[in-house]
């Protein structure tokens, strides 16, 4: 059985991997945008083909989740804990990822500044702040479900959390995609070189609080277990 002094290590070597993976990351996203003169990504023909390179950058990012499911069945006792590292591999990833990219090339001018966050289905567009508010959560929340395990329930017991949980997901993804969803209808090319004018932020917000919840229900029971004199 894990130590509490073994898991807080699990979670420092988890967090230290996924730095390194950002790392790598934004090296190679760096190299793309070079070649395809895209280090800035909200212009004109946002997402121009240069042989085989949309195929195999579609590859690339399953290969990426694949790579923090590994690390978080690889850390994890149980399937929660699994999980719960597997989201702040995510969330430290996603948000060193832009703090590298701004290193290594000055891109993004702010953290207000457009970018194509995922490529599946249709491509995401959101301003960077948006993604690194997410990953914040999973960060919390995979903290919390890694390192307080004795605080959690069944799964069933949660399903209210976690009910408004994916309502918060289907509204964040809609917002991403609501411009690409508008002229789904008019072909892959129109699709590729459509550009976001304005984001959601007030539907973005109410996606980001229903998101949330099981962060504020598992994280009222983690302090009601350091504090037993609190009250349901």
């Amino acid at each position: 059985m894990k130590t509490e002094r073994s898991t807080r290590l699990t979670w420092w070597t988890v967090v230290v991997f996924a730095v390194a993976m950002a790392w790598v990351e934004s090296a190679v996203v760096f190299y793309i945008r070079t070649m395809v003169d895209r280090i800035e990504p909200h212009q004109p023909e946002p997402l121009p083909l240069i042989g085989a390179l949309g195929p195999v950058e579609l590859a690339r990012e399953l290969a990426t989740l694949i790579m923090h499911f590994a690390i978080g069945v690889l850390a994890g006792r149980t399937w929660r804990a699994r999980i719960g590292y597997m989201a702040v591999s995510f969330g430290v990833w996603d948000i060193f990822y832009y703090v590298f990219l701004k290193l290594m090339c000055g891109w993004p001018n702010s953290l207000l500044d457009w970018d194509i966050l995922f490529l599946l289905p249709l491509p995401w567009w959101g301003p960077v702040l948006s993604p690194m508010l997410i990953a914040l959560l999973m960060i919390v929340w995979g903290t919390l479900a890694s390192q307080f395990e004795a605080c959690a329930r069944p799964p069933l017991s949660e399903w209210r959390a976690w009910g408004l949980n994916f309502l918060g997901i289907v509204l964040a993804l809609y917002v991403f995609m609501a411009d690409a969803l508008r002229v789904a209808d008019q072909g892959v090319d129109i699709v590729r070189n459509v550009l976001p004018g304005q984001f959601n932020w007030p539907l973005f917000c109410i996606a980001l609080l229903l998101m949330a919840a099981p962060v504020v229900q598992l994280g009222r029971r983690a302090v009601e277990r350091t504090n037993p004199l609190s009250v349901e």
